[in-house]
């Protein structure tokens, strides 16, 4: 199994170096040094923690229920629309959702930079890749 540096764990979570090093701290997240003498974390610790740590999905006001586990609730950062399509851009935390839309879906859902959005994703093809040399 991977270790994990502070940094590394920061970047993977979205939060700062300071964040990271309070939860090993703490002991909420497990810690062990590494030969070298630096603070590393077990890769599946740190997949239980982010699994226990996840926030929880905005709640849907439609009262709508979906099959689609993955939503992302943030803001339109960007529009780009044409004769036909549109391209919406959603920031929801450290996440850019991209969708591509008819440009009157755009229209009628009112987006523009600004607005409030939540991009639902059900995907029958997810591509997962890994850094080079590492599992």
């Amino acid at each position: 199994m991977p270790h994990y540096r502070i940094r590394e764990v920061a970047g993977l979570l979205g939060v700062s170096d300071d964040t990271a090093r309070r939860w090993v701290d703490s002991g909420a997240l497990p810690a062990e040094r590494d030969g070298a003498g630096r603070l590393v974390v077990d890769g599946a610790a740190l997949a239980a923690f982010a699994v226990g740590h996840a926030g929880a999905a905005a709640p849907d006001s439609t009262g709508v229920a979906r099959s689609a586990r993955n939503s992302f609730a943030g803001v339109v950062t960007r529009v780009v629309a044409d004769g036909v399509m549109a391209q919406v851009e959603v920031q929801s935390g450290p996440h850019r959702v991209v969708s591509l839309m008819s440009r009157e879906a755009a229209e009628e859902l009112g987006l523009q930079p600004g607005s409030r959005a939540t991009a639902v994703v059900k995907a029958t093809a997810v591509v997962v890749e890994t850094p080079a040399g590492r599992a």
